[in-house]
């Protein structure tokens, strides 16, 4: 075999990160040595991989048919070596993790310390996205969604679900008064989503049936920023109880109207790709966070 397995990493990252740059500090190498495995390899092929402009770099129809097949070898060996380590019971290597920033902030990161304790040999990489990433151009082991599915190209493990309500901080209320009805809501700074619209269906019950859609006052992309307008008394939010229970406990924000509110939860999956026998340190991360889950108040149905 002519061609190296440094050689396709360099020749994969450089695809994946979109420069000869970027894809040497994804491999701590320097820039120098990932453009001459990368030539070597189209000297080894006796093709251009890679049509090289001022502005970026594009794959050849031969480059396309030719990182399939280097991927499918990176993938293999590295699914060897981790045959390997699950022989040895040390579940290692890479993993990489992408959540929305408020489940990566209320949820996953309190649960890093014990998990690297009980695998120390798994290196992982946390990644903050509040939209859906395609998995394999972001070189993503497991990404947690929240919400329906929509993609069925998917593996998915349920990991449990969390409600949502309706909420506000004490000091909104003082300055504007509390709602009595849901269509007193109307008359309020309402904050939502700038999508998926969705997100701005309430769970609330009115005379016009269940489930209100509301109008934001105010739209953000990302459940965490909606949490601290919340918190900053810039308005009425509807957030899941993974994010909101802490504040909730301690009175930082309050729900309205709880006798009009519909139980909905939101499921919570994790996704990835796998052809083959689950990876074992992506189940060993699966396997705690499910079990960490089940723990937490926010994730029962009498919360």
């Amino acid at each position: 075999m002519k061609t190296t397995l440094d050689e396709l990493q360099a020749f994969t990252a450089v695809v994946d990160t979109g420069s000869i740059t970027a894809a040497a500090e994804q491999l701590a190498q320097t820039a120098s040595g990932v453009s001459r495995a990368l030539s070597r390899l189209e000297d080894k092929l006796d093709v251009t991989l890679l049509r090289r402009t001022t502005r970026r770099l594009e794959l050849t129809e031969e480059g396309e048919a030719f990182l399939a097949q280097a991927r499918r070898i990176l993938a293999q060996v590295e699914e060897a070596e981790e045959q390997m380590a699950l022989r040895r019971q040390k579940p290692a290597g890479r993993l990489r993790i992408n959540a929305a920033s408020p489940f990566m902030l209320h949820v996953l990161v309190p649960l890093v310390a014990g998990f690297r304790e009980r695998y120390p040999e798994i290196e992982l990489e946390l990644h903050s996205s509040d939209q859906i990433i395609d998995l394999i151009e972001h070189r993503t082991d497991i990404a947690i969604r929240i919400g329906t599915l929509r993609d069925s190209t998917l593996h998915a493990r349920p990991l449990g679900s969390s409600r949502i309500r309706v909420l506000a901080s004490p000091a909104y209320l003082e300055a504007n008064g509390t709602p009595e009805t849901v269509e007193q809501l109307q008359a309020r700074s309402l904050l939502g989503f700038t999508q998926p619209e969705s997100l701005n269906q309430w769970p609330l019950r009115h005379a016009q049936g269940d489930g209100l859609q509301i109008e934001p006052s105010i739209k953000v992309s990302s459940g965490e920023t909606l949490r601290q307008l919340a918190l900053a008394g810039a308005g009425i939010v509807c957030l899941s109880d993974f994010m909101t229970q802490s504040d909730r406990a301690r009175g930082s924000l309050v729900q309205l109207l709880s006798g009009d509110t519909l139980e909905v939860r939101q499921p919570i999956n994790a996704v990835y790709y796998r052809n083959t026998a689950l990876a074992s340190r992506i189940a060993c991360f699966l396997d705690y966070v499910a079990a960490s889950l089940k723990q937490q108040a926010w994730a029962q149905r009498t919360s």
